[in-house]
């Protein structure tokens, strides 16, 4: 079955979209984009948006099956990052 989307340019949500599809506030979310640590955003006419599939893709990066699984990438928490973690982005 072929995907109905393709050709079409990616959904792009604004920042209160964008942060209730993820299930955080706002805020959050623009916190995340002041220190760097969140999702991809485009600058539009002033206007910051959010392609959905950026916005998964960066969750992703936080998908593990367990507690104990040491191949899962870090989602930093809305705050500067320390020296170490900036290394380890």
């Amino acid at each position: 079955m072929s995907n109905p989307l393709a050709g079409l340019p990616p959904r792009l949500l604004r920042t209160k979209e964008a942060a209730r599809f993820l299930g955080i506030s706002i805020r959050t979310l623009e916190k995340h984009r002041t220190y760097g640590t969140g999702p991809i955003y485009r600058k539009i006419g002033g206007r910051v948006l959010y392609a959905v599939e950026d916005l998964q893709a960066w969750t992703a990066i936080g998908a593990r099956k367990s507690t104990r699984d040491e191949t899962a990438g870090r989602v930093f928490p809305a705050r500067p990052l320390t020296p170490d973690e900036r290394d380890e982005q």
